[in-house]
């Protein structure tokens, strides 16, 4: 099995919206796996006041998380031999995230960001409402309503103008596991 037979579903959306705990349940209820945020590890190990600079090592993180995923699947699909069956593999943010990210914080996006937007498929993207209620986390930053909003606005309008298809995830987490669901066999 090669890389590209390899589903990949991006589950984005402004922080403290269920996207990893939604990455867990999928994983589960697919019997696969799902690469977590590389910025959460990276911002445990080196604190929490990061530089612009910063942000392109973090990116670099993500996507050899995200291959290094790809990789256990892609030998688990040769060893088991599945015919005729994709193997998913739900990822907890992707470049996007990234540039929203840089944009939002500094005004400007590294350009190997940018470039790995173009280069890297997926296909599916989930997008979490921010209908949870906020909860802290010692690593999150926007708590109050008025980011949040901003943030969902800016994901929702990269997903309107790019071509891969996009479900919008809302409700609570048994609602947001069954959209979800519904969202993935489409692509199936």
């Amino acid at each position: 099995m090669e890389q590209e037979e390899i589903r990949k579903v991006v589950i984005i959306g402004p922080e403290s919206t269920g996207k990893s705990t939604l990455c867990a349940q999928l994983a589960q209820h697919y019997h696969t796996e799902w690469c977590g945020e590389y910025a959460r590890q990276y911002l445990t190990e080196h604190g929490k006041n990061y530089a612009f600079e910063n942000l392109e090592t973090i990116a670099k993180g993500q996507l050899a998380l995200e291959d290094e995923y790809v990789n256990k699947l892609v030998a688990q699909s040769n060893v088991t031999d599945a015919k005729n069956k994709s193997p998913l593999l739900f990822i907890d943010t992707d470049m996007y995230v990234m540039k929203v990210w840089c944009e939002y914080v500094f005004g400007k996006c590294h350009p190997y960001i940018l470039n790995q937007i173009v280069q890297r498929k997926y296909d599916l993207y989930l997008l979490c409402n921010i209908d949870l209620p906020w909860s802290y986390d010692p690593l999150r930053e926007y708590p109050d309503e008025k980011p949040r909003q901003e943030l969902y606005r800016i994901y929702k309008d990269i997903l309107i103008n790019q071509a891969v298809p996009w479900v919008e995830i809302s409700g609570n987490y048994e609602q947001r596991l069954k959209m979800a669901i519904t969202g993935v066999q489409n692509i199936l």
